[in-house]
């Protein structure tokens, strides 16, 4: 061993182990180690301490080890031949747990292989070791760069292939600085992917990000090459252009009405399977073929003697009927109608014909007249709302279905059919994708369009993009996840909530397979549900305060150490833990802030600059 390596060591040498049990290991610090820097080869060097790295030299291995802790502990000493004892009260003691090793091609590889002995020596991490330590990608591979080390301030370098092939979470209470890491980490991942093979990008990747807070709308915000959508229910605004068979598809259908799944579905699917025989090409004259179906069902209703259900079913024509006559007057379904409480039947007044005995009466009625000057609405939305009342007339006509259990489904869709006009446009022959990275911005949207339209697209994405297979990814990005993934929501049946959540656990569960990746960005991971949580690859935990977040990271993130686990709530703006499949171990990261007129619009509003 040469004189300048021993020179070398002397300097980088803390100490040896003392103790060693399993992953833990106990260092005894040399006694003139307890400087705070060290002056290496020109570069100061910041001596061993909590959260700092240290090698462990076992023969030829090279083990890494973590600083959890340290203390002062007294050690009682006697040098023979005499017999005092010496004790001394400054030996300073450090806790540390193995997190890897480095192998003979000079990587480090997280995870045991061996442990070290009791009288192995212990170093300080050089700058190159470091850097070794903390490298995550393979020569060679794709990367992109958009943090460094929060203590060593080391450039950090992510493999494409292990972190955006996978699912993603994002952690932190508001104003931690979470908006700034999705955006960073998106806007270095799309020109990473651009700059390196801009037709590959284009054809075969797309990433839509559902932003609730139209914080993403900034012209150059993650990338100006991006196409948005800012949605509103209030106001005349952008549509997303999608083809008419998401109307008619009974999955869409049925989140639209929140439509539950043992009575109300199957109901849809009965009503879009009437208006597919009138519509679908097999009837010459499909007017014509209503307008006798609806006179048929009249003449049905007119010769009922359940009064309840008679009445029920007149309000239903009134709603899908016109309002005037054929010359143009005002026109009424009960007109002409009267019933008779004792008989238990309509009847004329001026006959006293009743029309269980005299159903040729029954084609003067104005509501029989109504049915022959029916026409359907061009909005497909309306003349599917249509088939629904009369496939309800007709399931009650014959007993088929309850009123009670149907009527709801109808009245909500109906209810939504101006917030659906504002948000969808079907007639339009654009593509959703001009752009392959697409915003929709909720921000002006109401309540329940706000849970309804990310379900609806990321369900409509999901099934379109699975007969691409391993050939393009889709990429699905949710701001404020807390919004669509919440486990606990007073204003929805159980049922609906259960649909939701079932809908996003079944693509965070298999999308993996079909190219499609997750990621979700939440002030409050507890309100999300588990599985979503710790069905993620890579998280990304700023501060958190709450204990019951503070709970669930801990229960979902299984491969985070204590150290790192117990600095959360204490993390600065910018700082965040770092854990999971595409690092070998936990990392304490800084996020550099981007631009000003790249940044999400998420910062805090300062009084300072609105008094001025």
């Amino acid at each position: 061993m040469t004189i300048e390596r021993l020179k070398r060591e002397a300097v980088l040498r803390v100490g040896e182990v003392t103790e060693v049990s399993g992953q833990s290991v106990v260092v005894r610090v040399d006694r003139n180690k307890n400087a705070s820097d060290l002056l290496f080869d020109g570069d100061v060097l910041r001596n061993i301490s909590v959260n700092s790295y240290v090698e462990i030299r076992k023969g030829f291995v090279s083990l890494i080890g973590k600083v959890d802790g340290e203390r002062l502990d007294d050690v009682t000493t006697r040098t023979p031949p005499s017999p005092l004892q010496k004790t001394d009260r400054n030996r300073r003691f450090l806790q540390v747990s193995l997190a890897g090793y480095i192998d003979a091609s000079g990587r480090f590889k997280g995870g045991l292989r061996e442990l070290p002995l009791i009288g192995n020596e212990v170093f300080i991490v050089t700058k190159n070791k470091m850097e070794t330590v903390h490298n995550l990608v393979d020569d060679g591979r794709p990367s992109i760069r958009f943090a460094v080390t929060d203590n060593e301030g080391f450039d950090i370098a992510f493999p494409i292939d292990g972190l955006f092939n996978s699912h993603i979470a994002i952690f932190g209470n508001t104003g931690s600085g979470k908006s700034n890491t999705l955006a960073g980490l998106y806007s270095a991942f799309v020109k990473e992917l651009s700059d390196k093979n801009l037709k590959g990008y284009r054809d075969n990747v797309r990433i839509l990000l559902l932003d609730f807070n139209g914080e993403y709308v900034g012209k150059e915000c993650i990338t100006p090459d991006k196409q948005v959508y800012q949605l509103s229910t209030a106001e005349a605004a952008d549509r997303l252009p999608v083809s008419e068979g998401i109307l008619s598809d009974i999955e869409m259908l049925s989140i639209l009405s929140d439509a539950t799944d043992k009575t109300q579905k199957p109901f849809l699917r009965r009503a879009l399977q009437f208006y597919e025989r009138v519509f679908g090409g097999g009837i010459a004259d499909p007017t014509t073929y209503f307008r006798a179906i609806l006179q048929n069902q009249v003449e049905q209703t007119l010769r009922l003697s359940d009064k309840p259900r008679a009445f029920q079913l007149l309000d239903y024509f009134r709603t899908i009927l016109p309002k005037t006559k054929a010359n143009g007057d005002a026109a009424d379904v009960h007109e002409g109608l009267e019933w008779h409480n004792q008989v238990a039947g309509f009847y004329v007044p001026a006959t006293n014909h009743y029309f269980q005995q005299r159903a040729d009466l029954i084609p003067n009625t104005t509501v029989h007249q109504l049915c022959g000057t029916f026409a359907f609405d061009t909005d497909l939305l309306s003349r599917i709302i249509v088939f629904m009342y009369v496939q309800l007339i007709a399931d009650v006509l014959t007993n088929r279905a309850q009123n009670e259990h149907i009527a709801p489904v109808i009245n909500r869709l109906v209810g939504r059919r101006g917030d659906i006009a504002k948000i969808f446009d079907t007639s339009a022959q654009a593509e959703f994708w001009k752009k392959n990275f697409v915003v929709v911005s909720l921000d002006k949207v109401n309540l329940d369009m706000r849970k309804t339209i990310p379900l609806l697209l990321a369900k409509k994405l999901y099934q379109d993009h699975k007969q691409h297979r391993n050939t393009k990814s889709l990429t699905i990005i949710i701001d404020e996840a807390h919004n669509i993934l919440s486990t606990e929501s007073f204003r929805e049946s159980e049922s609906w909530k259960d649909y939701r959540l079932e809908t996003f656990e079944e693509i965070i569960k298999e999308g993996r397979k079909f190219g499609v990746f997750v990621t979700i960005s939440s002030q409050r991971p507890n309100d999300i549900s588990p599985t979503i949580t710790s069905q993620a690859h890579n998280y990304f935990i700023h501060r958190l305060v709450n204990q019951r977040d503070l709970a669930t990271i801990s229960s979902a993130v299984s491969y985070i150490d204590k150290v790192s686990e117990a600095s959360i709530p204490t993390l600065p703006i910018g700082t965040c833990i770092f854990s999971g499949v595409a690092g070998q171990m936990p990392l304490k990261l800084r996020v550099r802030p981007l631009e000003e007129h790249k940044q999400p619009r998420s910062n805090t509003l300062r009084f300072s600059t609105i008094v001025e």
